[in-house]
């Protein structure tokens, strides 16, 4: 099959080609800008590729209720020019194939579900930790909506006690996002995090929330992997400092043969930064099987 990806983000929306088996044959950037300038070229861009179907994996939050008479919306994101837009709707009048729609990091935890790291695994997540923070869920071997879809990057957690930062999420504040994500890391420390890699209080810091935020995921989902990605997890010192104080903070209250065996448990992406639009692709194999 000849199919379309399209990983629809904040700061740009990524195109590609690609197949039913994940390999991804052209891939092209734009930037996101109002849906007046940018949806018209990811239309250009897709109409002559001879396309069979398109899968979508967005930034949002997003209408996923097939029932709902927003179904495919861009619903209530902070950028407000997207707000409330039928992202689903305008791309397949234009494009006349059917087209597959989820979050940005459920299409992330589907493309590793599917081809990468937690492939075979009924249940397990995916953790991007960067601008913002997002989690993709996968339970019982299907992505995780419920009412809306998961934003696990806005759990609450409890602030360090030597923590004095007020918190960067104008919703939450001392949520994951307003804790951990870059834009935390930054207002906190005075700089990006890629010029604090040798402050090992930073990261031990951001460890400390990332590990209770895990806590609470295995605490309540189970997951039989996590996946932790994201410009945060780039930090190589970060992947062993958040599996410590996982293990810290459970406090031996749940013994696993995954726990025993955490440097497998929690874990990288395995996709060379490919897993999103690799998800994006399963997105439109399965809307394509679904619709014929």
């Amino acid at each position: 099959m000849r199919l379309g990806a399209l990983e629809a983000g904040g700061t740009k929306m990524v195109c590609a080609i690609g197949n039913e088996n994940g390999e991804i044959i052209e891939r092209v950037s734009i930037p996101t800008e109002t849906p007046d300038i940018t949806m018209p070229k990811l239309i250009e861009y897709f109409k002559d590729k001879k396309i069979e179907a398109l899968g979508i994996g967005c930034f949002g939050p997003i209408d996923l209720n097939r029932s709902s008479e927003t179904y495919g919306y861009i619903t209530t994101t902070p950028k407000l020019a997207w707000a409330n837009y039928n992202i689903v709707g305008v791309l397949k009048a234009a494009l006349k194939v059917p087209v597959g729609f989820d979050t940005d990091v459920n299409g992330s935890a589907l493309g590793e579900a599917t081809w990468g790291i937690t492939k075979g695994l009924e249940n397990s997540m995916y953790i991007t930790i960067g601008t913002g923070v997002g989690a993709g869920i996968i339970t019982n071997g299907i992505l995780l909506h419920g009412m809306l879809h998961p934003e696990g990057g806005h759990l609450l957690l409890s602030k360090h006690p030597d923590d004095d930062y007020e918190g960067k999420c104008p919703y939450h504040k001392t949520c994951l996002e307003g804790l951990a994500a870059g834009p935390a890391i930054e207002a906190r420390w005075g700089k990006k995090g890629a010029e604090l890699a040798d402050r090992k209080e930073v990261w031990e810091l951001e460890a400390y929330y990332i590990a209770q935020a895990l806590v609470d995921y295995i605490m309540i989902l189970s997951p039989q992997r996590i996946i932790l990605g994201g410009g945060v997890m780039h930090q190589e010192h970060m992947m062993p400092l958040v599996r410590e104080e996982v293990k810290r903070q459970l406090a031996g209250y749940i013994k696993t043969k995954e726990l025993e065996d955490i440097e497998h448990y929690i874990v990288l992406p395995s996709l060379d930064d490919n897993q999103g639009i690799m998800g994006a692709l399963k997105l439109a194999v399965d809307e394509y099987q679904l619709e014929k």
